[in-house]
C-alpha cells in the first residue's frame, strides 16, 4: 500500500504528533561533532566547556546579543538627538553605510524553535527584545518629546514585532530585500501617525514590564 493509499486519518494522526512535538520542544540542538568540526576543535572539548546543550544555546543567544550591542554602540558613538532614532531604525532594516545588521536570522530562527523547550533559552531571547524595547522606547521620546512614555513604548513593541516579521519574510522565506526599505518607511508613517493622534490609549500601561 502506498502512503497516498494509506487511511487518512492514520496521516492525520502522524502530522498531529509532530505538531505537538514540535510545539512543546521545538527543534533538537546541533549536535557536539557538528560544533566540533565546525569549530575545528574536538567533540570532547566542546563538551568539556559545555557539559549540556541547553548551556551552550544559551551562550549562543548571549553571543548574537553582544554582536548587536557592539554594532549599535559603534554606530551611535558620535550621534545625538533624533539622528540616534533613525540609526536604530536604519540598522534594523539593514539601510545603515556603517557597521551593518549581523547576518544571523538563520540563527534567531533556530534559537525560536529550540525555546518552544527551553525555559532558559526562551527567558534569555524574551530579555534581548525586551532591553530592545526599552532602549528604542527612550530613543523614541528623545525624538519625539510629545509622544509620552506610553506612546513610545508602544510604538517600541510595534518595531520590535515589525522587524522580526519583517526579517522572517525576507530572510528567511526569501521575499526581496528590497522590502528593507518598504517596512522602513511603514515605520516612519507608523510614527508619524502617533505623532498626529496624539496619546492613544492602551490595554497595557507598562508594556515592557508586562507578564509574559
Amino acid at each position: 500500500m502506498t502512503q497516498s493509499d494509506e487511511p487518512k486519518d492514520t496521516r492525520v494522526r502522524i502530522i498531529e504528533g509532530a505538531f505537538k512535538a514540535l510545539n512543546k520542544e521545538g527543534l533538537p540542538p546541533l549536535s557536539y561533532d557538528r560544533i566540533a568540526a565546525e569549530a575545528g576543535v574536538s567533540r570532547q572539548l566542546v563538551r568539556y566547556h559545555y557539559e549540556d546543550p541547553e548551556t551552550l544555546m544559551v551562550a549562543i543567544c548571549d553571543f548574537l546579543a553582544n554582536a548587536y550591542r557592539e554594532a549599535l554602540l559603534q554606530n551611535a558613538a558620535q550621534l545625538v538627538g533624533s539622528a540616534r532614532l533613525e540609526m536604530f531604525l536604519d540598522f534594523y532594516f539593514d539601510l545603515i553605510d556603517g557597521v551593518g545588521k549581523p547576518r544571523d536570522d538563520a540563527v534567531y530562527d533556530a534559537m525560536m524553535s529550540i525555546a518552544a523547550g527551553s525555559l532558559r533559552v526562551r527567558e534569555n531571547l524574551r530579555g534581548q527584545y525586551v532591553l530592545l524595547g526599552q532602549v528604542l522606547s527612550h530613543e523614541f521620546q528623545l525624538a519625539h518629546p510629545e509622544l509620552g512614555k506610553q506612546s513610545s513604548e508602544e510604538l517600541s513593541y510595534l518595531f520590535v514585532a515589525l522587524m522580526y516579521g519583517h526579517w522572517k519574510m525576507v530572510a528567511s522565506l526569501g521575499v526581496s530585500s528590497g522590502h528593507n526599505q518598504l517596512t522602513r518607511n511603514a515605520m516612519d508613517r507608523l510614527i508619524q501617525s502617533y505623532v498626529d493622534a496624539g496619546t492613544p490609549v492602551s490595554a497595557l500601561d507598562r508594556v515592557w514590564s508586562a507578564e509574559p
